[in-house]
Formats: C-alpha cells, sequence, structure tokens
C-alpha cells in the first residue's frame, strides 16, 4: 500500500481525521459549551461526543443547564473575556456577528468549501452562519417553534378537539379546565413566555405583521390596533396555566402533557424528543400540530456551534472535524432523530423521520417559497441581542404583573425595540 492508500484509508477511517506525516491522527481535544441536559437534547449533545471519539479525538463537555441557553451565555462571556475561549459554542443569529466582530471566531472556509456547505444549506441559513462571507460557524438543524403539542387522551376525557385557531384554542382550554385538566403547560422563564408571544403574534397578525413588527421592528406596526389584539389574547393564555410555573423548565412542563397532568404546550419542536425519550408516538400518544393560526407559516430556530480561535494545532484540527462531523449525513440525520428538529442540510432523506418532522419539513421548503418562513425572536434568530432581551422583559413583565395594562405593555415594547 503507497502512501496516498495510507492516507485516504487513515481518512476513512477516521471520518475527518487530521493526519500526521500520513500515518495516524493528531489527536485533539475539543470543549463544546451547550446547554442540551434534557432527555432528548442530552442523546442528541451525546451523539455528536461519539462521532468525535470515533475520529480519535477527546470531547471535553462544557454544560450549562437552562433550556434558553441564557445562563450559558454569561457563562461564556467570562471565559472569553480571560481568554480561556472553549472551541465551539453554541451561539446562533446575530449574536454570531456580535461575536464575530470582537475578532474571537475561527474562519472555518476550508471546510465549508470542502464539504460544499453553500451548495447543501438554504441561502437564509447560511448568510447566519457567516461574518463578512466567511464561514464561523457549523448549522446543526432547524427547529420549527411555532408548534402546539396535544394529549389526546386528555383532550377524549374533556371532549375536546385539538385547536387550530384561537377561538377554538380557549374553547378547548375551557373544556380542558372543566375536565380538571391544567388546559397549558408553561414554564416561568422569560424565553418561554415569549415562545408562546410570537406563536400568538404569528398567528393572530400573520407572517406579514410578524415581520414587520418583531424582525423589522417597525414602531407604528408596535404601536398599532393588531398588536393590541395579540397582547390581549396572549395574556388571556396566562388565565389557563397553573399557579406553580413560575421558574419551571420547558423539559418539565413537557412532562406535565406527557403525564395528561396538562392538555397542551406552545413550544418548539424539541418538545418533541421528550416524548420520544419516554417512549411515545406521535399520531398515539401526542399531536403536533401549528400553534393556532400559523398552520401557513413557519418561526424558524436553527442551532449552530460557533468555532472560536485557538492556539494549539492539534485542538483546531479537532475543531475542524468537529465542523465536518456536524454537517456530515450521518450524524444530520441521527442527531435530529434524538432533538425532535430537522436536518439542515438540504436533499436529505426523511423516511426515518416522524410525521411531525415530515411535516416541518415541508412546510420549511413551503413557506421559504411563499415568504412566511420568519426568525424565531424568542430563539435569537431575528435581533440583536440587545433588543431581543429587552423585548422579553416587557413580555414577561406583561406576562406575570396583573397590573400592567395592554397599552402600557405595547408602548414598553416599542420602547425596547429602540434599544441600542
Amino acid at each position: 500500500m503507497n502512501r496516498i492508500q495510507t492516507l485516504r484509508l487513515g481518512a476513512i477511517t477516521l471520518a475527518c481525521g487530521a493526519l500526521l506525516a500520513g500515518t495516524a491522527a493528531q489527536a485533539g481535544e475539543v470543549e463544546v459549551l451547550h446547554w442540551w441536559t434534557s432527555g432528548g437534547e442530552a442523546k442528541a449533545a451525546a451523539a455528536l461526543k461519539l462521532t468525535l471519539q470515533k475520529g480519535g479525538h477527546r470531547w471535553k463537555d462544557f454544560a450549562v443547564a437552562g433550556g434558553g441557553g441564557d445562563s450559558a451565555m454569561t457563562v461564556l462571556k467570562s471565559r472569553v473575556v480571560s481568554g480561556n475561549a472553549p472551541s465551539a459554542a453554541q451561539i446562533k443569529g446575530p449574536s454570531l456577528q456580535e461575536w464575530a466582530r470582537e475578532g474571537v471566531l475561527a474562519n472555518i472556509d476550508d471546510v465549508a468549501k470542502a464539504e460544499k456547505w453553500d451548495e447543501l444549506l438554504p441561502k437564509v441559513v447560511s448568510d447566519i452562519m457567516k461574518y463578512k462571507g466567511n464561514y464561523i460557524a457549523a448549522p446543526v438543524n432547524v427547529h420549527r417553534v411555532n408548534w402546539l403539542w396535544a394529549n389526546p387522551e386528555a383532550f377524549k376525557k374533556a371532549g375536546a378537539k385539538v385547536p387550530t385557531t384561537w377561538d377554538e384554542f380557549f374553547v378547548a382550554a375551557d373544556a380542558l379546565k372543566k375536565a380538571g385538566i391544567i388546559p397549558v403547560a408553561h414554564g416561568g422563564q422569560n424565553w418561554q413566555d415569549f415562545t408562546t408571544f410570537e406563536s400568538v403574534a404569528l398567528g393572530v397578525g400573520g407572517a406579514d405583521f410578524y415581520k414587520k413588527a418583531l424582525v423589522q421592528l417597525d414602531a407604528a406596526t408596535l404601536t398599532g390596533p393588531q398588536m393590541t389584539k395579540v397582547l390581549e389574547t396572549f395574556k388571556k393564555v396566562k388565565g389557563y396555566t397553573d399557579k406553580n410555573a413560575a421558574g419551571r423548565d420547558w423539559n418539565l412542563a413537557t412532562a406535565m402533557v406527557i403525564k395528561g397532568e396538562a392538555g397542551m404546550q406552545l413550544m418548539g419542536d424539541w418538545a418533541k424528543g421528550e416524548f420520544i425519550a419516554a417512549g411515545k408516538n406521535p399520531g398515539t400518544d401526542f399531536v403536533c400540530v401549528p400553534a393556532p393560526g400559523t398552520a401557513k407559516a413557519y418561526t424558524f430556530n436553527v442551532d449552530s456551534f460557533a468555532m472560536f480561535k485557538l492556539k494549539d494545532a492539534a485542538n483546531v484540527a479537532a475543531q475542524k472535524e468537529l465542523a465536518k462531523e456536524i454537517m456530515a449525513p450521518n450524524f444530520q440525520e441521527l442527531f435530529n432523530l434524538y432533538k425532535g428538529s430537522i436536518p439542515v442540510r438540504l436533499n436529505m432523506k426523511m423516511d426515518k423521520f416522524d410525521e411531525c418532522a415530515k411535516a416541518s419539513s415541508k412546510d420549511f421548503v413551503d413557506t421559504a417559497k411563499s415568504g412566511a418562513l420568519v426568525p424565531s425572536i424568542a430563539h435569537g434568530m431575528a435581533v440583536p441581542s440587545a433588543v431581543e432581551g429587552a423585548i422579553k422583559d416587557v413580555v414577561s413583565q406583561f406576562w406575570n404583573d396583573d397590573k400592567m395594562t395592554v397599552a402600557d405593555a405595547q408602548a414598553r415594547i416599542a420602547s425596547a425595540a429602540k434599544t441600542k
């Protein structure tokens, strides 16, 4: 066997494998910051870890609990400021550009070009992964945020039907409440409040309203009558949650639906990973439908890993392998089957995926063509982090403070949208 054959065999065996003088892999370490700590998410993270270890590299887990990632970002900032950045960190949306402007992210164009990422990704996604035309992050998946999850047994007990409009939602909620079932499972964290809020905004106002209000931050739209109706509907949902919601993590709220303690949850499709991890089957044990009024629209959340600048050559090689493996077809399939999301790669076979994922994939393509594919502001995809945080705070204050009027909330949201 000649030298070239040896190299090729080594590359196949090690999946990506940075090779030393054509004989063996140069083992490196990747420290990966993420917040995938719940059941389905933890399995997904473990799949990535195993994939990397098969390439001969070491994985150092840097998990920070908290589904919205706020705690993880606080820890990351302190690490970067102290000159001790991890190899990769779960960062997404406009925050990627913010980190890149600080000059701390690595250029991974060599991996992206070798693997033809521009051809494999929708442009709306690849643009987010770049800074000044260069890839600085690897996308993992696409989540649909505007889902409603329901327990069919709870609905049967209540004699209710799974809603497709907000009017139907409140009829179903009343029936569930009368049957002694908590209508809406919810967790008291601002990103969960905002996940509900943006689904209400999309369902009540439509995709064009959503883009003007929550992406373009148009002042006239934020202070207009449509937003008034959105806030009124949003606050009405609060009345159907339980008093113990404060501080509850999202996966514990999902568990309430799984157990039949609650009838519904408004949450992204990472919730499906919890149902699957609990041995439940879509269509029979649980139902997934677009949030009321949003069947022809799609709020997307793309998880991605930003790659930080490293000095150690072996660790850089391991980092590049991580980036390659994240986009590899086998991992895209395995990871998303665990996570509840869909592959970010185009033209992936969906035959192993369930009906929820197949519907998500079809709607993702359809809404991209129709213009109703919109970024989730609740999950860091739409606006700068400072604006996002300011609006989230107002929305949560309105959700939790019965003394705050709709007019007050509307004025404060418009003001928060001007945050610099």
